[in-house]
């Protein structure tokens, strides 16, 4: 492999093709697309400064790296990525992508980010400012998060979260086969038109969370006083160790339940209408 140490470059594509390079101590000032069209790459303690430096890689690994604010774009259309110890400032990180794998990467500005990936791996990751989060990526595994951006994880399928703090308006909408261990999920209208949603052990807050759910599972959760008017047109099977402010018209399973301060059945119910909803204070 070769190796350049102690260098600054920029411009246009001034590593365009390359393969087997290890960059050192590098800086990659403004300029477009500084890595292109390679693979096996290697880039530890390097600061990337110019737009669209990965795209079209297959094969690196970035470790100790700084990509600042006009870095943006900066890995898209790429496989096989291991990141870590590593701050990301710039937006609209990772798209169509295959093959992400992130460790110790803090991301202060996560807008539009993940998008179109596959086979995503994330273990003590931190992101803020993450509107539109993970839209459209499959196969996602989490571990040790914290998330601060609305909108997150919509579409996705096949997710695995743990010990993650997620707090996100219209998390998890439109998504099928995801389940969430032992986390905080804070922000309004949680989980709309989810199939296959599986909670276990979380705290849940926001009003009209769980609305139009296809086989909702949890267990053992809290839902916050803020967490009215949940589950309406939702098929579930629940079990809930807090009291739940108000419940809204669920199509059909059982919920066991602490206490409900309002249960709702007017005329909009929808068939079955047949939930059972169990107090088991």
């Amino acid at each position: 492999m070769k190796t350049l140490k102690d260098i600054t470059t920029g411009g246009e594509r001034p590593f365009f093709g390359e393969h087997d390079l290890q960059l050192e101590n590098c800086t990659i000032t403004a300029g477009e697309s500084a890595i292109k069209n390679c693979r096996n790459i290697n880039a530890i303690n390097c600061v990337f400064e110019g737009k669209y430096p990965f795209w079209h890689v297959d094969g690196f690994n970035i470790k100790d790296c700084l990509f600042r604010e006009g870095a943006r774009a900066a890995l898209w259309y790429s496989r096989n990525l291991v990141m870590t110890d590593t701050l990301v400032e710039a937006p609209k990180m990772f798209r169509e992508m295959d093959g992400i794998t992130l460790r110790n990467v803090r991301i202060p500005d996560a807008q539009e980010t993940l998008w179109h990936c596959r086979n995503v791996d994330l273990e003590n990751v931190e992101v803020a400012h993450a509107d539109y989060l993970f839209m459209h990526t499959d196969n996602i595994r989490i571990r040790n998060y914290r998330q601060d951006g609305n909108y997150s994880f919509q579409y996705c399928h096949n997710v695995e979260i743990r010990d993650a703090v997620i707090n996100s308006k219209d998390a998890f909408w439109n998504t099928e086969n995801v389940t969430v261990y032992d986390s905080e999920l804070h922000g309004e209208y949680l989980g709309w038109h989810s199939r296959n949603l599986r909670l276990v052990r979380c705290r849940i807050s926001g009003t009209q969370p769980l609305c139009y759910c296809e086989n909702l599972i949890m267990e053992d959760c809290v839902i916050d006083p803020s967490g009215d008017l949940a589950f309406e047109d939702s098929s579930l099977h629940a079990t809930i160790l807090s009291d739940v402010t108000s419940i809204k018209n669920p199509r059909s399973g059982e919920i066991r339940v602490k206490g409900v301060g309002e249960i709702i059945r007017d005329e909009f119910i929808k068939g079955p209408a047949d939930c059972k909803i169990e107090i088991t204070k």
